[in-house]
């Protein structure tokens, strides 16, 4: 096992290690519920960490979070209702339907 980050908060850290683990890399959070004693250690020790199973995919787990963590902006307009969308986003929130391809 093999540290990759320490998170901000569990949240991030849950969905981090989410993506990880459905992007084939084997991750888990550790540390998930140490905010509970913050106060008694310092809170840089209390914080989440996402840990991965194999230190060797520590290069690509470290791409994949900097991918998704600067998503592309964009602006695009829906296929089907027309809602201009905004962000990184890949589908219409107001419909559901896909982002047009390029």
């Amino acid at each position: 096992m093999k540290k990759l980050l320490q998170a901000p908060n569990l949240v991030l850290a849950t969905l981090w290690a989410d993506q990880l683990s459905s992007a084939g890399i084997a991750a888990s959070v550790q540390r998930a519920y140490a905010s509970s004693i913050n106060g008694t250690i310092p809170p840089d020790q209390s914080l989440p960490e996402v840990w991965i199973d194999d230190a060797a995919q520590f290069d690509l787990a470290t791409a994949l979070l900097a991918e998704w963590q600067n998503a592309p902006h964009r602006t695009w307009a829906c296929s089907v209702c027309h809602e201009i969308v905004e962000g990184p986003f890949e589908h219409c929130w107001n419909c559901g339907a896909a982002m047009p391809a390029p």
